[in-house]
Parts: structure tokens; C-alpha cells; sequence
């Protein structure tokens, strides 16, 4: 019992001693007082009970379920090295070195258009695919059909068999303005469904490059890969475009998107579905913008019109008497810009009809009668 007691009081008089020491030298690790100053809040803001007007919460919300994610396959055969290929060395090993088939994947998205389940997404989301398939915003996975493509305008036409499908609302995409607020909803990376904002930057660009017929509109939204095929909406949720490109250097978004405008996207979408392709009119030539240098040389006053570089022997043109040289200035009495918009106008054209094609040619305007052809089959 002594021990005992002797051992409590020498370990008492430690812990005083170790206490003592602290105390003096850092009083502050026994202070009992809290080292920062506690803060109470007093004010909380009010529940939002109507919509923000800095907010698209709402727009995003009406269009992000029509919105899906398109995942497409393939399969690749992978070639062996010639050594496989020798009977010596199959008859020693067997088949197990045969090549065998691997499938390759890649995503975009689309927009379902129509309750009967049509989706419009881009033609390289899903060129040379050997299955597709959608995925929507609440989970729902179905295969989708591939109704046609248009590899000139870039679109495509998917349609999937599932009930209570959210189609997204047209807007007027022929009215949109540079300046307004525009949303861009796809699946970047394939991270998931994301929404991104922006304006409208340029309407009716074209000359860019990326497919045929162009009438494209940019935007500043961020759009990336992943994001092909995806909706451009108004600050409604109204569909206005489907994202088709980007101008990069590095892959990612630099503030230069372009998107295809929807009315001439269901233009497109329309004649898909009704022969699985798209007719377009056609008059066998070749045309380029002209410049000030051959405006100049020509004697003309002004930029309008495209200059004919070359006719096709038999084409429509040829028959009709058109030659290089000629400078087309207007189809049926339409006065036409440049060679982009006159290459949209032919397209437009019924084939079989005869329309009236005028030229300046030796300073004097022609007018030829012309039958339209149907524009071939472009890779």
C-alpha cells in the first residue's frame, strides 16, 4: 500500500512540474478560450421562390432530357505480321496467333426531334458504325436504327423504340440575332451530359471548310469532343442548332463553335426520312468567289456572283450553252452573292425542273434556260 501511495505521489508532482513548465513558457496551449473569434450568422437570404433573371436553370431544365448520349462501335480486324501468316509456323503453334477482330468505340450526342423516337446527330458520330446506341438523361439505354445520313451537310438521322420520349421544342432559328444568349448541351469527353453558355458570335458563316454546304451559326459556347451532335438552344430551351464543329488548335474550345442551323437541319431531316438520302439539284459546274483581281480584270463593278471555273462535257450547263468564264449573278431572278450561297441555291433546286440561269458574259447578261441535274453521290 505504501508503494502504491509513493508511486501516485511522484507521478502528481511530475505532471504539476510538466504543468508549471507549459504555463509560463507557452500559455497559450492551456488557454481555454478559442483561438479565432466565432462568427454567427445573423442573416440567411430568402428561399428563391421565382425564377432568377441571371439564371438559365430553366431553359437547361426544359431541354437537357432531349438531349442524349450516342455511344457507336465497330469492329476492326487487326492484321497480323507476316510471320503468323507462314504454314511452317501455324503447323508448330495452331491457330492461337489468328488475328481476331477487336471492336473500337467513340461518342457524340444527339436530339430527339420527334416523340416517334427520331434523333438528329451529326454524320461523323456515327460513319462507319456497326452498332449504336443511346443513352437518355434518366438512365433509359435503347439501340438505335440508322435511318440515312448526309455526309455534305454533316447530319444523321438515328430512331429508337422507346415510349414517353421527350422531344425538344423547334425555335426560330432564322431570327436569332448576333448577341443573343445561346446554351450548348451534349456530352463533352463523355464525362456526361453538361451545359455550357454563350452568344451568338456570326450567323450565316460559311467558306469555313468543314462540309459542302455550309450556313453555319457560331457561338462562343464552350463546345468540345464529345459535344458533335449535340443541341444549341436559345435562352428558352428552344433547339436553334446542331453542334457540328469547332475551330481548334489544341482539341479543346477556343470560342469558335459552329453549329447547323435547325431549319435547314430539319430540311435535311425531313428528306432523309421520307427516301433515306437527300436529292439535291445540280448544274455541272465548278465556281470560286471572285476577288477584286478578277473583278477588275472582268470589268465588273462589284463583288457579286461566282465566277464559272470549268463546265462538265454534257452537264446541264454545258447543254444549256453556259461556258467558263461566264460570272452566274442569279438563279430564277435572285441575285446570289458568292459561290457558297449559289452552291446552297442549286442544291435547293427540284431536279427535272427548268429554271432560268443568268451570266455576264463580254460585259453583256445572258440568260440561259437550264434543266437541273441531280447532284452525284460525294464521299
Amino acid at each position: 500500500m505504501y508503494r502504491l501511495w509513493l508511486f501516485f505521489a511522484q507521478t502528481a508532482t511530475v505532471l504539476l512540474a510538466i504543468f508549471f513548465v507549459v504555463s509560463t513558457l507557452r500559455p497559450d496551449l492551456l488557454s481555454w478560450r478559442p483561438r479565432g473569434e466565432v462568427v454567427t450568422i445573423t442573416q440567411v437570404a430568402p428561399a428563391v421562390t421565382a425564377d432568377r433573371p441571371d439564371s438559365y436553370a430553366k431553359a437547361a431544365e426544359i431541354a437537357m432530357p432531349s438531349v442524349v448520349n450516342v455511344f457507336t462501335s465497330k469492329e476492326v480486324k487487326e492484321l497480323a505480321p507476316p510471320l503468323l501468316d507462314d504454314p511452317t509456323f501455324r503447323r508448330f503453334f495452331g491457330e492461337q496467333f489468328e488475328s481476331r477482330p477487336k471492336r473500337t468505340f467513340s461518342l457524340g450526342s444527339g436530339v430527339i426531334v420527334s416523340p416517334s423516337g427520331y434523333i438528329l446527330t451529326n454524320h461523323h458520330v456515327i460513319e462507319a458504325a456497326d452498332e449504336v446506341e443511346v443513352a437518355l438523361i434518366d438512365g433509359r439505354k435503347a439501340k438505335a436504327k440508322l435511318i440515312g445520313s448526309d455526309p455534305e451537310t454533316d447530319l444523321a438521322v438515328l430512331k429508337i423504340k422507346m415510349e414517353d420520349l421527350p422531344a425538344m421544342v423547334f425555335g426560330q432559328s432564322q431570327q436569332v440575332k448576333v448577341g443573343d444568349v445561346v446554351l450548348a448541351l451534349g456530352n463533352p469527353f463523355g464525362v456526361g451530359q453538361s451545359v455550357t453558355m454563350g452568344i451568338i458570335s456570326a450567323l450565316s458563316r460559311s467558306g469555313v471548310g468543314i462540309n459542302t454546304f455550309e450556313d453555319f451559326i457560331q457561338t462562343d459556347a464552350a463546345v468540345t469532343p464529345g459535344n458533335s451532335g449535340g443541341a444549341l438552344t436559345d435562352a428558352s430551351g428552344n433547339l436553334i442548332g446542331i453542334n457540328t464543329a469547332i475551330y481548334s488548335r489544341s482539341g479543346g474550345s477556343l470560342g469558335i463553335g459552329f453549329a447547323i442551323p435547325i431549319h435547314v437541319a430539319n430540311q435535311i431531316m425531313e428528306k432523309i426520312i421520307q427516301s433515306g438520302s437527300v436529292i439535291r439539284g445540280w448544274l455541272g459546274v465548278s465556281m470560286q468567289d471572285l476577288t477584286e483581281e478578277l473583278a477588275e480584270s472582268f470589268g465588273l463593278e462589284n463583288l457579286s456572283g461566282a465566277l464559272i471555273a470549268s463546265v462538265l462535257k454534257d452537264g446541264p450547263a454545258d447543254k444549256a450553252g453556259i461556258k467558263p468564264g461566264d460570272i452566274l449573278i442569279a438563279i430564277e431572278g435572285k441575285l446570289l452573292k458568292n459561290s457558297s450561297e449559289m452552291l446552297n441555291q442549286v442544291a435547293a433546286l427540284p431536279p427535272g425542273d427548268t429554271v432560268t440561269v443568268t451570266v455576264i458574259r463580254n460585259h453583256q447578261e445572258k440568260s440561259f434556260p437550264v434543266k437541273v441535274g441531280v447532284r452525284p453521290k460525294q464521299r
